[in-house]
């Protein structure tokens, strides 16, 4: 677009006739009806007039396009992913199955429990808490994780009446280090029989071996060693269970 189209268009976009643009510029109806038609150019100090006048600059003035304006990209963020399914069918006012996954904490209780924190006969989340549970904190009857506790409890740190897991604590304990009333292990403390690489125990059972009845270089043991281990955990605890004995002294 030249400069005499540029001014007509400013002029009409304003509802001015040439005439009343020449009384507020100081000409007359004929000097801009030249610029118009392209046959003459205002001078340097008309064309500042016109540019406050119309509020353009001067390079948009002479017919040049305005220059874009910067616009920031806007910023897109992803939408935080989020999946929860329940179940209709109940058991014991519960969802069969309850499924709340997603970033942040959701929580999810059913039958079939699945969530960040989780409750129910199954439970599977971060934190779980069921009759089994698999997390990374678990409490159950049957509890799998990283610290896990319950009757029967394997994990990092396992806490239970039958605890395995790198750190075991329970009645039967058995684990890199375990503790227990029963206890097998890499360090084995028990109060009643320990057996491992290093064994603490009333009765203990190990490569080294400290207790009231003790018995080192277990690798080295003979039938009779063996033997004599049963019989005086039999007379020590007459009422261990058949199975834990064979553990023991088979």
């Amino acid at each position: 677009m030249t400069f005499h189209e540029k001014l007509m268009q400013l002029r009409r976009e304003r509802g001015l006739s040439q005439e009343e643009l020449g009384f507020e510029l100081g000409v007359t109806r004929q000097t801009v009806s030249k610029w118009e038609l392209g046959q003459t150019t205002p001078e340097m100090e008309k064309l500042v007039e016109l540019s406050r006048f119309f509020g353009v600059s001067m390079d948009e003035l002479a017919g040049n396009a305005a220059p874009a304006p910067q616009v920031e990209p806007a910023m897109v963020y992803p939408r935080a992913f989020h999946y929860e399914y329940k179940s209709e069918r109940t058991l014991w006012g519960l969802p069969l199955v309850h499924v709340n996954i997603g970033l942040g904490i959701r929580k999810a209780k059913g039958i079939l429990a699945i969530g960040t924190v989780a409750r129910g006969i199954v439970a599977i989340g971060a934190v779980s808490v069921g009759v089994v549970s698999v997390g990374a904190v678990s409490l159950g009857l049957l509890a799998i994780g990283a610290l896990a506790a319950g009757i029967a409890a394997f994990g990092g740190f396992a806490l239970g009446a039958l605890a395995i897991g790198g750190i075991a604590v329970g009645l039967l304990a058995l684990g890199g280090v375990a503790a227990g009333m029963y206890a097998i292990g890499g360090f084995a403390s028990a109060l009643r029989i320990a057996m491992g690489g290093f064994a603490q125990g009333h009765i203990a059972i190990g490569e080294a071996a400290k207790g009231e009845f003790a018995w080192q270089k277990i690798t080295e043991l003979t039938r009779a060693d063996f033997a004599d281990i049963r019989s005086t955990i039999l007379r020590e605890y007459p009422r261990i269970w058949t199975w834990l004995l064979n553990i023991f002294a088979s």
